[in-house]
């Protein structure tokens, strides 16, 4: 059986150690995008780097990237609302939530139809100028090492089409994350999923 476990960068040498004694001797094969452990007893994990590439191929120095302290910026936007935020290693230095009314959809056929439509393309333009305006105010001065993103794809995609945020698009890594509307805690908790290393893990075959 195969599954994804996230695990906090501070958690990760810890987590490592642990795999090796549950799964005895471990092989380590490193490249610069990825970490493959593959224990005695046919267990394996995969460790997609953060932020990569991965400048000493070894596992003192994918544990030290991962703990490097990064100026991360956060940008997730929804039809809903919107956040915006700096993290330095693990604390939120700077950050602005906001929300935007747009209509839903409705039953209504014909002229009616059509009017509603348009009123919620306006509405949907209007949060996005607003999530676009608070990402130049946040996070373009911010000197940013890495921007990730979520929400929904459109919409940070119109975003950052923005000649001001032009520096920022570079700067995207994955992963990209699904939220909520962005509350404050949504934006902290994303923070958190932001930073998380993701691993593969795959149980090892049961002997016959």
């Amino acid at each position: 059986m195969t599954r994804i476990v996230s695990v906090a960068p501070e958690r990760l040498d810890q987590w490592l150690t642990g795999f090796g004694e549950r799964h005895g001797e471990t092989s380590y094969d490193v490249s610069p995008e990825l970490v493959r452990l593959v224990g005695e007893d046919g267990a394996v994990a995969e460790v997609l780097v953060p932020f990569g590439p991965l400048a000493e191929l070894s596992r003192d120095g994918l544990v030290a990237h991962v703990l490097e302290e990064r100026r991360l910026g956060l940008l997730l936007v929804r039809r809903g609302g919107y956040g915006a935020g700096v993290f330095v290693g693990r604390k939120l230095t700077d950050s602005k939530v906001g929300s935007r009314h747009v209509q839903g959809t409705t039953k209504a056929g014909g002229w009616s139809q059509q009017r509603f439509a348009r009123r919620r393309d306006n509405q949907a333009r209007e949060a996005f100028n607003a999530a676009t305006e608070v990402a130049v105010r946040i996070l373009a001065p911010a000197r940013l090492d890495v921007l990730v993103t979520g929400g929904d794809r459109k919409a940070i995609d119109t975003v950052l089409e923005d000649p001001r945020l032009k520096e920022l698009r570079g700067l995207v890594r994955p992963p990209f994350l699904g939220v909520a509307d962005p509350k404050q805690k949504v934006l902290e908790q994303a923070g958190v999923d932001a930073r998380a290393v993701r691993i593969e893990l795959t149980d090892p075959q049961p002997s016959p």
